[in-house]
């Protein structure tokens, strides 16, 4: 009777200490491809820890009481439409990227189309392709307290097999 009560009480602690635990960490791992084709890992990634109520953006580390709705990401196309720019991921500008966070599967390549698309660009997000609609589109990461809920893309449109 005794091991009863005691493991009831230990599974309510359990129970009451279970939002604590509420903690992610994803390292987002990716490659930055330049036009001279040379291949450069990087690391980009989102962390909560509850219990410290700290929240990290790439290598920088925030208080804060809650982890935040989101977290938006800029993708700049260059004028001459030759490269991008990504401030969270290189100092420089580069040629493609592929960027794994999470479940969640993102690429920036350049290829050939039949049609005009800008720079050649296609973003490819877990196997769904977009065009550039301007010179900059953003991927907003939305978060919730296990995690990344989802991942939106602004200042693009969808491939529906017209382009190719």
């Amino acid at each position: 009777m005794l091991n009863i009560k005691k493991n009831l009480f230990l599974i309510s602690i359990f129970i009451i200490a279970l939002p604590t635990l509420a903690n992610f960490d994803f390292k987002g791992n990716g490659t930055l491809i330049y036009p001279t084709g040379i291949s450069k890992p990087f690391n980009f990634g989102f962390a909560w820890n509850n219990t410290a109520q700290v929240f990290t953006i790439g290598e920088k580390t925030y208080s804060m009481e809650q982890v935040p709705d989101s977290y938006s990401i800029v993708l700049a196309i260059s004028k001459n439409e030759k490269t991008v720019w990504v401030q969270e991921f290189a100092k420089g500008y580069f040629e493609q990227f592929e960027w794994k966070i999470g479940k969640y599967h993102v690429q920036l390549k350049k290829e050939k189309f039949e049609n005009k698309v800008l720079g050649n660009y296609v973003l490819i997000l877990d196997g769904n392709q977009y065009f550039f609609t301007s010179r900059a589109a953003s991927l907003t990461i939305k978060f919730n307290e296990e995690g990344i809920k989802g991942i939106a893309i602004d200042g693009v449109v969808k491939d529906f097999g017209t382009k190719q």
